[in-house]
């Protein structure tokens, strides 16, 4: 019988001890939100910068994978900065993320947001007007982060930044950094998934289709 109890007894305590984490999770990803800024657009509240997490919403962690190899090969969620070099880019870009950590049932957006779907991206764009001046009413003004000429007005304050993508096919390599924005949609089609587009070279914005095992950045949009 003391077996007994004093089993129950540790279960209780462990069972405690993941409430307690739980609750501790919910508080860390509360204080990030509100850490965060964010800018209202027409009917919808986005963040103003990138994802920069390394945890699920849960408090599991989400692997960092700087090999190329292993980042090509990859079905699960995984996360890395633009050329493995937080010290460059971390701090302005966030993290790239594959598509798997975006679709992940635990949870990559923080508490009260969600990563965007097709329909919301296309809902932004629509609400901006004219599509040959969305990218420039979206692009962070200036050429500290964007190439030469920038011809952005930054009106919505949505603050693009070309953080570039992580290439999914052979070497897994780093492209557009500068010159591009990639942003995840959690809208899949077929065995790609949809993602938005910031050009800096044509100045467009475009939804288009993309390897699951892209790299890409990550905005979220409020609940």
């Amino acid at each position: 019988m003391h077996f007994v109890s004093g089993y129950c007894i540790l279960l209780l305590k462990i069972i405690n001890m993941k409430k307690l984490l739980a609750f501790i999770i919910s508080l860390l990803s509360i204080c990030f939100v509100k850490g965060q800024s964010s800018v209202k657009i027409c009917d919808q509240t986005w963040m103003t910068k990138n994802l920069d997490v390394s945890t699920y919403r849960n408090g599991d962690t989400i692997p960092q994978v700087t090999k190329d190899d292993d980042w090509v090969r990859l079905k699960t969620g995984a996360w890395c900065w633009y050329k493995n070099d937080s010290a460059t880019y971390e701090s302005t870009y966030g993290k790239l993320y594959n598509w798997y950590a975006v679709n992940d049932s635990r949870g990559l957006a923080p508490i009260g947001w969600h990563i965007p779907t097709n329909a919301e991206w296309s809902t932004l764009t629509t609400c901006l007007g004219n599509p040959l001046v969305v990218a420039d009413k979206m692009k962070e003004t200036g050429t500290i982060h964007w190439s030469n000429p920038n011809f952005a007005t930054n009106s919505s304050g949505f603050t693009a930044l070309p953080g570039g993508y992580r290439f999914w096919l052979f070497i897994g390599s780093f492209e557009d950094i500068g010159t591009s924005s990639y942003f995840w949609s959690s809208t899949e089609k077929l065995d790609k998934s949809y993602d938005y587009v910031i050009d800096d070279k044509f100045s467009i914005s475009t939804l288009s289709t993309s390897a699951k095992e892209s790299g890409f950045s990550v905005r979220c949009i409020k609940e």
